[in-house]
């Protein structure tokens, strides 16, 4: 099992594959030329064969028929027979001269001398035509080519010249030919593949680098980030894997810190309970009002201690996927309007005016919920985080484009420094940590208004100058979009 799941993972790697692309390329060509080459060898040799044989056979035809040949084969034409003897023995073939009346009157071969000979060829030459044709079974050519005085006129056919010749010469080239190709080309096959193994396994080398780096960065051992510097690939491949660890590097730190902060958030309510308590329970005599004021301030921690748990819920349900959004089309002015109504006793008890300013009617795609949540964070701060001395004010003002809907939160409050206006959406994070504590503040709202506005699709910006106030610009699209 695990051999096949070894060849399998050979086969899907990148060294199979270029060693499998460098044989496409270097092998098969080669293998189609040779082929290519050693199959048209035949055909260009015979062919060559064809116009030799034909050139000659027209010499020796025009040398028959200014001679007496035809009709006397004696001694007086023993040069032409010796001409056309010498023809079929150079090319290992037969030579057969037949007159006006079909009658052979002569053989190389000497064996169908005085025969009648008619065929399709034959009548075709008598004609004036010369007829070539290969049998590339029998491997032997055949020609037949008229006899014509070149001084006569009329250019009358006095006869037919018959040559056949042997092609198994060149069949054994050919033979011989293919044989030495086939070792060459298995010898450059062999010399291919195993030079582009050795090439691929060069070229693969800087990944199993980039491998062996992520391996001891992994494990905890060797440099902080990876270098390969092989190729502009591995380059870029270490670039983005070295944003990607410091951005997991920041994330860790950020979960410890996040742990860490819940850890304490949490344990002070709890640490202030055991004190009141033990203060209590150290003092048996001690008399009601006492009791009735620690009581009380065990109360708030409780109430402290549930507003973190309850922030915290839904901080979680906002890391959630957008999946989990229940979009319903909201009209956005009265959900405000609800909002405001809400929050008026805290205003008015602050001695803080607030106030709405809506320029139109606004209907959105929204989550009533998680949107509800994170205005009411905006204008909650603006109202905790006022002046105290009466003359404080928040207001909020709504309007629209084609495309998204605005909201704004001013206030007249005590401001947010410039160092820390990029670290409030940060979870746990307080401008001011005994002013914070001081109203109840548990340093989670700006964060679960930040991650409800992103599920949106939106957009959040802050600008505050200290002593004067503070503005959170929110965009949201009136279209949700997934």
């Amino acid at each position: 099992m695990k051999k096949k799941s070894r060849l399998w993972a050979f086969i899907k790697s990148m060294k199979f594959r270029l060693i499998l692309l460098i044989i496409i390329l270097t092998v098969l060509p080669s293998v189609i030329l040779c082929t290519g080459v050693l199959n048209s060898y035949e055909s260009r040799a015979v062919s060559i064969r064809e116009s030799e044989v034909l050139r000659q056979t027209t010499i020796l035809a025009n040398q028959v028929a200014t001679s007496q040949f035809l009709t006397d084969t004696t001694d007086s034409t023993a040069n032409i027979q010796a001409q056309i003897d010498m023809l079929t023995t150079i090319y290992d073939g037969r030579a057969i001269i037949v007159n006006d009346t079909f009658k052979i009157v002569y053989d190389t071969y000497n064996l169908d001398r005085n025969r009648t000979i008619i065929s399709e060829e034959v009548i075709k030459s008598f004609s004036g035509e010369s007829i070539v044709n290969y049998d590339s079974i029998n491997h032997y050519i055949e020609m037949t080519t008229p006899i014509i005085n070149p001084d006569d006129t009329d250019g009358r056919v006095l006869g037919v010249m018959l040559v056949s010749v042997s092609t198994d010469n060149i069949i054994l080239n050919e033979s011989y030919l293919r044989q030495n190709a086939m070792t060459i080309l298995m010898v450059l096959v062999s010399l291919f593949i195993f030079f582009g193994i050795l090439y691929v396994i060069y070229l693969v080398r800087p990944l199993h680098k980039v491998s062996q780096g992520i391996d001891e960065i992994q494990k905890g051992y060797g440099a902080d980030k990876l270098e390969v510097t092989d190729y502009t690939e591995t380059i870029q491949i270490c670039t983005k894997f070295n944003e990607m660890l410091s951005s997991m590097r920041v994330m860790d730190e950020s979960r410890q810190e996040f742990v860490s902060n819940v850890s304490h958030e949490l344990k002070t309510p709890l640490t202030s309970m055991k004190v009141l308590a033990d203060s209590i329970n150290s003092m048996p005599d001690a008399p009601l009002e006492m009791y009735q004021e620690f009581m009380g301030d065990i109360t708030n921690e409780i109430d402290r201690e549930t507003k973190i748990i309850n922030d915290l819920l839904s901080l979680v349900k906002m890391d959630k996927s957008a999946a989990d959004m229940n979009i319903t089309t909201v009209n956005i002015n009265e959900l405000l309007e609800q909002i405001l109504k809400r929050l008026q006793p805290i205003a008015d008890k602050q001695k803080v005016e607030l106030v709405l300013e809506s320029f139109r009617p606004i209907t959105a795609d929204v989550d009533e919920v998680k949107l509800t949540l994170a205005i009411t964070n905006l204008v909650e701060n603006g109202i905790k985080y006022n002046r105290d001395d009466g003359e404080g004010w928040v207001h909020v003002s709504l309007n629209a484009d084609h495309q998204y809907f605005y909201l704004k939160v001013e206030d007249s409050g005590i401001g947010i420094p410039e160092e820390s206006l990029d670290l409030i959406y940060e979870r746990f994070y307080r401008v001011d940590k005994s002013h914070s504590r001081e109203i109840g503040g548990t340093g989670l709202g700006l964060a679960i208004t930040r991650s409800s506005i992103l599920m949106h699709r939106g957009a959040i910006k802050v600008y505050s100058v200290v002593g004067e106030g503070t503005t959170f610009d929110v965009r949201i699209p009136l279209k949700y979009i997934v």
